[in-house]
């Protein structure tokens, strides 16, 4: 199974695949929808997936996006033209200009195997680094689902939608896409539109999904979507603890302390950016834990996943304190 999409770009499940090894993730080729803007905007236009127009000039309101990978990070919304001129400044070429979507952002993950799919149900993701949304883009600070304006049932609908149609025009251009086919949201007053899509399981929504599946996800990894994954009726809510000086640069070598006490409340801690040196668990990234609360309500979870990252320390920890405050 691989997780980061730059292998999967580089065409890693290509050669895994070509070596008789199973492997869960797309081509290279499907996995463009990813790593390249402008290919999955031609492929939405072509399967009529409702998204923001692309401009042809870059003039606020706009978002200007990085073309290839760019971990999450290479996004500038520019509502004011000094938004915009220190985005010009700082923004890698080629990017990608379009227009500026407003409303509530949410995510939906599909497995697929060629033109068929199954869908998780949607989760939410915060993306800057501080409360409120303030300060620079990241590769998300946390997520939770369920949602309060969006019903699990409606996954099966955004499938249709947005995925299914997806699916079907690149397997049209003989590219069959195996893997997570993840559609970022955004719900408008014209109706939801599609921001981006990813090739494989996003984080940290990940993280607030898999602990609500009942199903065993071995066989859904393996193609088998005979029958739609059971989910449980209880919430998840993930907080990422980053480095003090994320998404500007990542920290190393700093002892961590806490991760046992903080599992012992009955939390779940995925590790993101450590390492072990001399034994010691220290900082190695940007994102260095995300820890997940569950329960039966989004509050209850939140109280649980903040309670449990409380219990953890390292010199420079950051975190938001509004992860799923709306939930």
């Amino acid at each position: 199974m691989v997780g980061p999409e730059a292998p999967l770009v580089a065409g890693l499940a290509d050669e895994l695949r070509h070596r008789g090894i199973a492997v869960f993730g797309p081509s290279a080729a499907a996995a463009r929808i990813e790593g390249s803007k402008s290919f999955a905007k031609e492929v939405m236009d072509a399967a009529g997936v409702a998204t923001a127009r692309t401009l042809p000039v870059a003039r606020p309101p706009c978002v200007l996006k990085f073309d290839g990978l760019a971990a999450g990070k290479g996004v500038w919304v520019c509502r004011t033209q000094d938004e915009l001129d220190s985005a010009l400044e700082v923004a890698q070429e080629p990017f990608h200009v379009e227009e500026l979507l407003e409303g509530p952002e949410l995510s939906v993950f599909a497995l697929a195997a060629g033109e068929t799919a199954i869908a998780f149900p949607p989760a939410r993701d915060y993306k800057r680094i501080g409360d409120g949304d303030a300060g620079p883009n990241t590769g998300g600070m946390g997520a939770f689902s369920p949602l309060p304006d969006v019903a699990d049932t409606e996954a099966d609908e955004i499938l249709e939608a947005v995925h299914l149609p997806v699916l079907r025009e690149l397997a049209s251009r003989g590219t069959q896409f195996q893997g997570l086919l993840y559609a970022g949201l955004m719900r408008t007053d014209d109706g939801l539109r599609v921001i981006e899509f990813n090739c494989r399981f996003g984080d940290p929504e990940t993280q607030s999904l898999l602990p609500r599946l009942e199903t065993d996800l071995l066989p859904l990894l393996a193609g088998d979507l005979s029958h739609e994954p059971e989910i449980a009726d209880r919430a998840a809510v993930t907080v990422v603890l980053s480095g003090g000086n994320y998404p500007e640069r990542g920290d190393q070598g700093t002892p961590i302390e806490g991760v046992e006490a903080a599992e012992a409340t009955g939390a779940l801690v995925f590790h993101a950016g450590t390492a072990l040196h001399d034994g010691r668990l220290v900082t190695n990234g940007g994102r260095i834990l995300n820890v997940v609360g569950v329960g039966e309500t989004v509050a209850d979870a939140r109280s649980a996943a903040y309670e449990a990252a409380a219990r953890i320390d390292f010199a420079g920890m950051h975190f938001r304190s509004d992860i799923a405050a709306d939930g």
